[in-house]
């Protein structure tokens, strides 16, 4: 049988293990962490994500751990309501926390899982790749595919360092789990002042809250490992800001789950290189603010095990069909962050007001569905196949 390792064990990795063994691979996910990570903020499936889901079965799993999120409140300093967008333009049709999905995704998986292990370095010598991991284990692959995110290591070991294809939007991002001490029902607030964005939602079933921080910066200098560093980071950022943000400030220092990063973008000619291919925020992130990473994560782990299941194992072949289905699907993703960032983080006082008087009036207007239609053309910028048909059922895959 034909060998894949799959780096990294949060969507796009165990999605794609799901696939490659139902179609008669062998997978084996190598995951840095000790074990599948919990926790994280909400991800959402809009159009053709939720089919791959409905397709693996898995739609009532994700359905019965759904945030069921309402409409997102804008709100000013004061905490008074300002203006309001309805449930899918922030939480598309289908949301969930991520370590619910990722619980769900692995609970799938039948493959061998390597944790507390990474890739220290590749050999691709044309008929299998050579594999060294950070734990001094070495094995041979027919394949290796890369679902290690926006600061992917397959990425950087088989495609070359990081600066050559990241493109940052000029904004960064911090999200931690904090006590729901708003109230909050199934729901959110968010507070704006130019260039920044402080907001809260709540999570499982109102008993906790997500607390989200953007802002708007020119490229910073810091220390990816140092967590304490860069929660003072965000805070000196948001340090005067009213509403609720220092009560939010607080609970981030204290929160298990920080996370903070640049929100950039992923650009590449070709999502692989020799038997070494890139999946979901490894090979095209689209950045939070386009609402549609888990979708590019769940679709491109379905389309690339499809292509190699239709190219009956011929990852040349496969690998460049890949390829070209996503390209127009990844483009239309990442055109949408750069639309959206402006409205979520507002540059100036003027545009804040006007993007507030905008969402008042929209339920009014004739364009009034303007929001849930732009948000489901975008999920549904892809055309699947259904690859199940594309070969006989129990044909093995060609190493």
């Amino acid at each position: 049988m034909t060998t894949v390792l799959i780096s990294g064990a949060s969507v796009a990795g165990p999605a794609l293990a799901y696939w490659l063994h139902r179609y008669g691979y062998t997978p084996t996910v190598v995951e840095r962490a000790p074990a599948v990570r919990p926790g994280g903020y909400a991800v959402d499936f809009r159009g053709a994500s939720l089919t791959v889901l409905e397709r693996m079965g898995l739609l009532a799993a994700v359905q019965e751990k759904a945030t069921r999120m309402g409409e997102i409140e804008y709100v000013d300093e004061s905490g008074k309501r300002v203006a309001s967008t309805p449930p899918v333009a922030l939480s598309g049709e289908l949301e969930i926390l991520r370590g619910d999905l990722v619980e769900i995704l692995s609970a799938e998986t039948d493959c061998e899982y390597l944790f507390d292990d990474s890739i220290a370095s590749l050999a691709d010598d044309g008929s299998g790749v050579d594999v060294v991991f950070e734990s001094g284990l070495r094995r041979r692959f027919d394949l290796v595919v890369g679902a290690d995110g926006l600061h992917s290591t397959v990425r950087r070991l088989a495609f070359g360092p990081e600066s050559s294809y990241l493109h940052d939007l000029g904004y960064y991002v911090s999200v931690s789990t904090v006590a729901n001490d708003l109230g909050l029902d199934h729901t959110g607030q968010i507070y704006n002042s130019p260039g920044k964005t402080v907001g809260a939602y709540s999570a499982r079933e109102n008993t906790e809250a997500k607390a989200l921080f953007y802002f708007a910066s020119d490229k910073l200098d810091y220390d990816r490992r140092d967590l304490d560093a860069q929660k003072e980071l965000v805070a000196a950022r948001f340090s005067g800001i009213g509403w609720e943000a220092p009560r939010l400030l607080e609970g981030m220092r204290q929160a298990p789950d920080f996370y903070f990063d640049s929100i950039s973008q992923i650009k590449l000619d070709s999502y692989s290189r020799g038997r070494v291919a890139l999946v979901g925020d490894a090979g095209y992130c689209a950045s939070p603010l386009s609402g549609m990473g888990t979708s590019l994560a769940i679709v491109g782990a379905y389309v690339l095990a499809g292509e190699l299941h239709a190219a009956d194992g011929d990852h040349v072949r496969a690998f460049a069909a890949y390829d070209e289905r996503m390209r127009g699907f990844v483009a239309a993703c990442q055109k949408q962050a750069l639309e959206g960032a402006r409205w979520f983080i507002p540059a100036t006082k003027w545009f804040l007001k006007v993007r507030n008087l905008t969402y008042r009036m929209m339920p009014y207007l004739p364009w009034r569905n303007l929001i849930e239609e732009m948000s489901l053309k975008v999920g549904n910028a892809i055309e699947l196949t259904t690859y199940e048909d594309s070969r006989p059922p129990h044909a093995a895959p060609r190493r």
